[in-house]
């Protein structure tokens, strides 16, 4: 087994720790943030994802996974160091790697022995390149001029970067960790590519091993061919509705064609989250880069932009205006089962409803704080916003509901209680959750995609 650190402990460098700890390796997890560190000690984890909390209290408890703020010892004593910080989408589109900069240069300054580093985070096509070459340069030298970390050894410490992009996804980040269709590795010598197998060993699940700048690309590729199904499904939708066919039928037909699968093939309001959104852009801006234009891609981005908002435009000609109306809004999240806001619908949406005068009533069953950072409670411009416990009182009274996430407890509500608690049953449904004839027989007037 291997001593491993992780630099970052958000999605991926947590549940990568994490799911090392539990095949067996020995494993440190660095982070920035002492009270986070305090935090994960006392086995409670700083991101919601199902089933974390349980691995993190069980392989801290059998000493296999320890937190810290001390990078300098982490790195210095481990045979393999996992980068999994972030790389945020910038304002042209492009992903800022300053984080990414920042461990490389700590991993260099403090490593006294080979090491294998290897970068988890999305990055762009040709980065652990330069990650590799940065290393290098933040070597320090010897008294004998020889590339070293002052160990006396007076040989090169051997270090290479090699590329093992994730493919999570948030609310079943454990599972698609522990047991994921494929492991992908980058590298770029036998050595390399020999510590990785060896780590993965234990996982049992096979090992696509290629190039360090292939594995970049099959990230961007494999997300974005996601994204892509997810716009073109939006895109059927929108045509549907206006010939009159039902895109649930029109998906249900596509999806015996193995060719095509059944997965998402789900209309709705748009994707978003930390992958997807910032993934399309990234490669869209790499192509740009180079002179080539993905058409395929910039058109997945287009038409996920115009489609978060098609809800409060059906809405817009539906009412005279939303001034002093409640809104009820079921669902804040981008998705169930996370607290993730980002790129979520709402917050497309719920900006234009306070700026219209809308009272928004909104219920969500976990991302209600971390959207209420954004939102606080209470008035904003000519609308105002309260965070409700329960559906029940987000619909009660309400002239108008809009569904955003497709929860469990959204899902579970019975057409008629919409009709009973609301003073004007109007629901535009952005998950299509519902069916079309239960919600028009319980007396609905009921607005969804593609449908």
């Amino acid at each position: 087994m291997y001593k491993i650190a992780v630099a970052g402990t958000g999605y991926v460098g947590l549940v990568a720790g994490v799911c090392f700890a539990e095949v067996g390796h020995q494993v440190t997890c660095v982070d920035i943030d002492e009270n986070k560190v305090q935090l994960m000690k006392s086995g409670v984890s700083p991101i919601y994802e199902a089933d974390l909390e349980e691995l993190m209290q069980k392989n801290y408890a059998a000493g296999r996974i320890d937190y810290t703020t001390n990078y300098s010892k982490a790195y210095r004593e481990a045979d393999a160091i996992f980068i999994g910080v972030g790389t945020p989408e910038q304002s042209d589109g492009s992903a800022n790697l300053s984080y990414i900069a920042t461990v490389a240069r700590q991993i260099a300054e403090t490593i006294e022995r080979d090491c294998l580093v290897v970068v988890k985070s999305t990055v762009p096509v040709g980065t652990n390149d330069k990650v590799e070459q940065f290393i290098h340069d933040f070597l320090p030298r010897n008294s004998a001029g020889v590339t070293g970390n002052g160990n006396g050894s007076g040989r090169k410490i051997r270090v290479e970067v090699a590329s093992n992009p994730e493919f999570l996804a948030q609310g079943t980040a454990v599972k698609d960790t522990l047991y994921a269709a494929r492991i992908i590795i980058g590298t770029e010598s036998q050595w390399a590519e020999d510590i990785l197998k060896q780590i993965y060993e234990p996982f049992n699940i096979p090992i696509v091993s290629v190039r360090r700048r292939s594995a970049e690309m099959i990230k961007y590729a494999s997300n974005d061919f996601l994204a892509l199904k997810i716009s073109y499904m939006n895109d059927i939708a929108n045509l549907c509705e206006l010939v009159g066919a039902d895109i649930q039928d029109v998906a249900q037909g596509m999806s015996f064609d193995e060719r095509i699968g059944g997965k998402f093939l789900n209309a709705g309001i748009g994707y978003g989250g930390s992958c997807f959104p910032k993934d399309t852009k990234a490669l869209d801006y790499l192509a740009r880069q180079h002179g080539y234009e993905l058409k395929t891609v910039k058109a997945a981005i287009d038409v996920n932009t115009s489609q978060k908002k098609v809800l409060y435009k059906k809405a817009s000609k539906r009412l005279i205006t939303f001034n002093g109306l409640k809104v009820a809004v079921l669902g804040l999240t981008f998705k169930p089962g996370t607290d993730d806001l980002r790129e979520a619908a709402s917050l497309e949406n719920i900006p234009l409803l306070l700026e219209q005068g809308a009272d928004i009533y909104a219920f969500d069953p976990v991302g209600h704080k971390n959207f209420s950072r954004q939102f606080p409670e209470g008035s904003h411009g000519n609308g105002s916003i309260r965070y409700v416990e329960n559906i029940e009182a987000a619909l009660d009274g309400a002239n108008v509901c809009f569904v955003f996430t497709e929860w469990g407890e959204i899902k579970a509500i019975a057409p008629e209680q919409y009709k009973k608690l609301m003073r004007t049953p109007l629901v535009y449904d952005g998950r299509n959750i519902y069916d079309v004839e239960e919600m028009q027989a319980a007396g609905i007037e009921y607005y969804s995609i593609g449908r």
